[in-house]
């Protein structure tokens, strides 16, 4: 499992990784089933289970039931009709209307499950896990997908914009604003936030921007190259319209991903005790402060007095490499 892409990229690929999960234990069900004698297929037994316990349904009511689509129960339904397992009748003022309900065969098949197949299939699924546990926290994330659905996450739609001369202000506009409050624009910033392209895209760095479906763009980070294979993660800011939405930590996490990305071996930034919430966050997000970049680079700004090592997740000693963060 040391090479599994899927397990390695965590998050990312949980919806993977569930899929190929539940496919195996499928798998193992069906075997199991055919033990047992019975004819069916975990996909039908969710159907089969709801007019098991519930009596005749329609087609909607199925759905509702059991959680999938229409077109995925009625192809469910056309096969069960062929076994013999279910029949379906149309009744009441609305002859569009299916009912689907068991047959006196279905009936004997559902008593066989109950009988022989989910005892085994508790038990072992027991085996396996904290099935309470697990099934509390699945129905946490399904009823949290219902109220608001994964494309208005996270903190109801923030993304990554790449850098575009369009987007360059921006860049300005955030970085002039905290600069300026917490302390005083230096020659060195004004030369950066004036001419991004220049000093940081056209020499082999990037910059990032976290916007809000509301309030715009309302964050900016930059990757400055600074040497082989290393970056300086700088100019980072959010607005303070947005602070409480987690725009920052969702901007720095892909900003480290970012510099992976693009071959780093070495990341660093430079900053001040002042910004406190700034360098808690950049300690949550895996940064160390570090003696050897404050001799390095802490002569750059006047106001540096933090200096910080990134250590990808892991770490033990020595350099950090070039894999990046796992989630």
């Amino acid at each position: 499992m040391q090479n599994d892409v899927v397990r390695m990229e965590g998050a990312v690929m949980l919806g993977s990784r569930l899929k190929r999960l539940a496919e195996r234990l499928q798998a193992g069900a069906e075997r199991i089933a055919g033990e047992c004698g019975l004819p069916t297929q975990p996909s039908q037994m969710p159907l089969l289970a709801a007019l098991h316990r519930h009596g005749p349904l329609s087609v909607g009511d199925a759905v509702e039931r059991i959680g999938i689509s229409q077109p995925a129960v009625t192809r469910i339904l056309a096969r069960l009709v062929d076994m013999g397992l279910v029949e379906t009748s149309r009744g009441g003022r609305d002859l569009r209307t299916k009912t689907m309900a068991l047959t006196a065969q279905g009936h004997a098949v559902m008593e066989d499950a109950a009988t022989m197949l989910w005892p085994r299939l508790r038990a072992a699924v027991g085996e396996l896990c904290e099935v309470d546990a697990l099934l509390t926290q699945i129905e946490a994330i399904e009823t949290a997908l219902a109220a608001q659905p994964l494309e208005q996450r996270p903190r109801g739609g923030l993304r990554i914009r790449r850098f575009s001369d369009e987007l360059a202000p921006h860049f300005h506009r955030i970085n002039a604003q905290w600069i300026a409050e917490m302390y005083t624009l230096e020659p060195t910033d004004v030369d950066v936030l004036e001419n991004p392209r220049a000093r940081i895209i056209d020499r082999g760095g990037d910059i990032l921007f976290v916007e809000d479906p509301e309030l715009g763009i309302v964050g900016a980070c930059g990757l400055q190259k600074t040497g082989v294979r290393q970056f300086e993660l700088t100019k980072m800011g959010v607005v303070p319209e947005a602070r409480g939405r987690k725009a920052g930590e969702f901007l720095l996490h892909a900003m480290i991903e970012r510099a992976f990305a693009m071959g780093c071996d070495r990341l660093y930034l430079l900053s001040n005790s002042k910004g406190a919430a700034g360098v808690h966050l950049y300690e949550k997000a895996g940064f160390v402060h570090d003696a050897g970049i404050m001799e390095e680079f802490g002569r750059r700004y006047a106001r540096t007095n933090v200096a910080m090592l990134y250590r990808p997740p892991g770490w033990t000693g020595g350099n950090p490499t070039s894999k990046g963060p796992v989630a």
